[in-house]
């Protein structure tokens, strides 16, 4: 891995030139939870310029990039950087603690998020998240397979969710997502096993047909709904 993103750093400073300021590794590679199969490697490019002509100078390196079975960057300049805190507080938070300059200036070491910004999104994003959750239930077929498949595609985002939903009630941040579904679950009183079960599975230490796919996914749906009328009675009214 360490020996393709030199070489996409080269091919992105060749294409740009002095209008590429910065490239940035964040996510579960640079928090140290990635999980082949399962994670992407997650990039971020910060360019003087962002205007279409300064854009299709890197649509060669992207393309190399995107046929290593990688995710295109995400590409700001350092104005929409600082313009953007509003909207994007969990993923900049985020971003802020764990991440590695591949290239150029720590373009978040100095980025400030106001925490009224991440309350609402985490609220906002935790409500919405649980009412797709419902949606897809109710249009999926009702399969061990379907079932499974519904909770690990959810669950990296659920458990970015509840541990912002920690950081939100004014708790330190969990570092794994272990740590952040049993600190959720406990402080809602609710049943943690639903999510481990779901976590065994990714990692490879359980298989699907090891497990009541009805019985986990019940359990899984209990504790978004926990967690997101918790986050609703504590932050009303505080964003």
């Amino acid at each position: 891995m360490e020996h393709k993103l030199t070489e996409f750093v080269a091919k992105l400073r060749e294409a740009s030139g002095s209008n590429l300021k910065s490239v940035v590794l964040y996510g579960s590679v640079a928090s140290g939870e990635f999980q082949e199969g399962h994670s992407n490697v997650n990039t971020f490019c910060v360019l003087e310029n962002g205007d279409l002509a300064g854009l299709e100078l890197l649509q060669p390196a992207i393309s190399w990039w995107a046929k290593q079975g990688h995710p295109a960057p995400l590409v700001f300049t350092l104005d929409e950087l600082s313009r953007s805190v509003d909207i994007f507080a969990i993923e900049f938070l985020d971003m802020k603690a764990h991440h590695r300059i591949l290239f150029g200036e720590d373009v978040f070491a100095t980025l400030t998020v106001p925490l009224r910004y991440h309350q609402r999104q985490v609220e906002r994003e935790l409500r919405t998240n649980w009412l797709k959750l419902r949606q897809t239930i109710l249009i999926m077929p009702k399969t061990k397979r379907a079932q499974v498949e519904l909770m690990t595609a959810t669950i990296s985002s659920f458990a970015t969710l509840f541990r912002h939903s920690l950081i939100a009630f004014g708790e330190t941040a969990p570092q794994t997502k272990r740590e952040t579904i049993d600190r959720t679950a406990k402080l809602t009183g609710s049943d943690a096993s639903g999510f481990a079960a779901i976590l065994d599975i990714r990692e490879g230490k359980a298989k699907d047909k090891e497990i009541d796919a009805e019985q986990i996914l019940r359990k899984y749906f209990q504790l978004v709904e926990a967690v997101t009328n918790e986050v609703d009675r504590r932050l009303d009214g505080t964003n």
